[in-house]
């Protein structure tokens, strides 16, 4: 598809929201840009706490409507992702001093009631000396309560939803940052910049969104009038993997001290997942790294409650992102919404522009459809909304789950290595065949990178999914530099140089 053409809407931004919003757009008629200026996922949606959940912790602030949407959400993206998204089992030991027994206890029925939960197991309490988690933790805590949610692979739910937009018509640009948006004439006129050579491209769209993120502001004022105010507030979220604390499938919800509550998450087989922190940043360049003092605060998080200690030595991996929340007025940046809010500027002599401040990856679908009954009036004879109970691309395989899947593949693969298949169902769903192709036997994969990575699926990526550096593909397309030494990283890099 040529890129100096004409659109029906232009979103310049390729998180979560911004693929979203471009996927229920395309599906509904319309000619569809989206515009990074990165890789998609390559800021904030990769460095989420990977769960799709109600926000358990959104009832203390009373945010009820975001919950329950939320928890709607939950079992449609299960229906409509189901190889990306995983039930999820969290523990929450109690003992005196923490919220009290009976606070926790209305708080689950109460998110019980808000969710459907038709896949879902119930909330409970239970004695921690009937359970393995007991062998684990500290031995203060002789109850705990448990309650259910779901975990995601945030980045590769982004680049579905990119995929599903494409099969749909829409042209996505990716490592095209956006130089300037003009109003003439009842269109918007675009001037993107490729990033790697500095190639000017041009556009028109009759309608713009600006899904930018941490840029929001920056993107808004440059197409409108500039605001003196700010918005926007950015919080920062860090998170560190160490080695699994815990064998169990259960992840752990832990109260701190100061209130606040931290997430341990069982990851990628041998790990634990552990975030994460809200710190308040003035400008996104100072949050997409973990500092120390981050570190040592999961760290005693942890420590306060599991028998084996761990410290900043054991962290195998660290990642951080800015999230750009609509300033509510909250002083605690763990109280301010997690919302949405969406904003539709528009005249007679101007096309509209609509911004997206806020969000959860969760409500990411149901954010989309709001956006599009905004835009609704200025796209007479806009399609219905269809997201609901249309798969996304990977998640329409016939199987029953993905164990099944594997199993499947399993008999139309048989000399492909069973790690190598349920790596491929996970991350691709019913698109694993199309990675595999005709390849017969573990030889016709090419180069075995190591984690679980070869040639074939690089080179897939590549051509299927916008990944243009190893980061794209160690980091986000997969989580494989989890398990790769640095000659396998060494040799994907040099793989690659030889693909472009």
């Amino acid at each position: 598809m040529p890129h100096d053409r004409a659109y029906d809407l232009c979103v310049i931004g390729g998180g979560i929201n911004g693929s979203g919003i471009a996927c229920d757009a395309a599906g509904r008629g319309l000619s569809v840009a989206l515009c990074e200026q990165g890789d998609l996922a390559g800021q904030t949606s990769s460095a989420s706490s990977k769960m799709i959940h109600g926000g358990l912790r959104y009832l203390e602030n009373m945010e009820f409507r975001l919950v329950q949407e939320a928890l709607q959400e939950r079992e449609v993206l299960m229906r409509n992702a189901p190889h990306l998204i995983d039930p999820l089992r969290l523990i929450l030991p109690h003992a005196p001093g923490h919220r009290p027994a009976w606070m926790i206890r209305a708080g689950l029925f109460l998110y019980d009631y808000l969710g459907t939960r038709q896949k879902l197991p119930r909330s409970e309490r239970f004695c921690l000396a009937n359970h393995p988690a007991g062998k684990v933790l500290n031995p203060v805590f002789k109850s705990a309560f448990a309650y259910s949610d779901c975990r995601v692979d945030d980045s590769r739910l982004v680049i579905a939803n990119a995929l599903t937009a494409r099969g749909n018509g829409a042209n996505i640009l990716t490592r095209h940052r956006m130089e300037r948006a003009e109003s003439r004439n009842g269109r918007w006129h675009i001037t993107l910049c490729r990033v790697e050579n500095g190639d000017l491209v041009k556009l028109t769209a009759r309608a713009l969104v600006n899904a930018s993120g941490t840029a929001v502001e920056t993107v808004l004022n440059a197409a409108t009038t500039p605001r003196n105010k700010t918005r926007v507030r950015m919080v920062k979220g860090s998170h560190i993997v160490v080695p699994r604390v815990f064998e169990g499938s259960e992840a752990f919800l832990l109260q701190n001290p100061d209130g606040r509550v931290i997430f341990v998450i069982p990851f990628e087989r041998h790990f634990s997942m552990i975030g994460t922190t809200d710190i308040p940043v003035e400008t996104p360049e100072n949050g997409w790294a973990i500092n120390a003092a981050e570190t040592i605060y999961l760290c005693e998080s942890v420590n306060r409650y599991f028998q084996s200690q761990i410290s900043p030595d054991d962290v195998t991996w660290s990642f951080s992102g800015v999230r750009s929340l609509f300033d509510d007025g909250e002083d605690d940046p763990s109280a301010v919404t997690r919302d949405y809010v969406l904003e539709l500027e528009a005249s007679p002599n101007t096309p509209p522009v609509l911004s997206v401040f806020g969000g959860k990856i969760t409500t990411y679908r149901r954010l989309a459809e709001a956006a599009m009954d905004k835009l609704r009036p200025h796209f007479p004879g806009l399609g219905c909304a269809w997201t609901a109970y249309q798969p996304l691309a990977g998640g329409d395989f016939i199987a029953a789950d993905k164990k099944a899947l594997s199993n499947t593949l399993k008999l139309a693969y048989p000399k492909i290595p069973d790690y190598l298949l349920q790596a491929l169902a996970c991350r691709h769903g019913g698109c694993a065949a199309r990675v595999l192709d005709n390849a017969r036997k573990i030889e016709d994969l090419g180069p075995d990178f190591g984690g679980g990575l070869t040639g074939r699926e690089v080179d897939y990526l590549m051509t299927e999914e916008w990944a243009e550096t190893p980061d794209d593909i160690l980091w986000r397309r997969t989580k494989a530099g989890l398990h790769m030494d640095a000659a396998g990283r060494q040799r994907l890099e040099e793989y690659m140089a030889t693909r472009t």
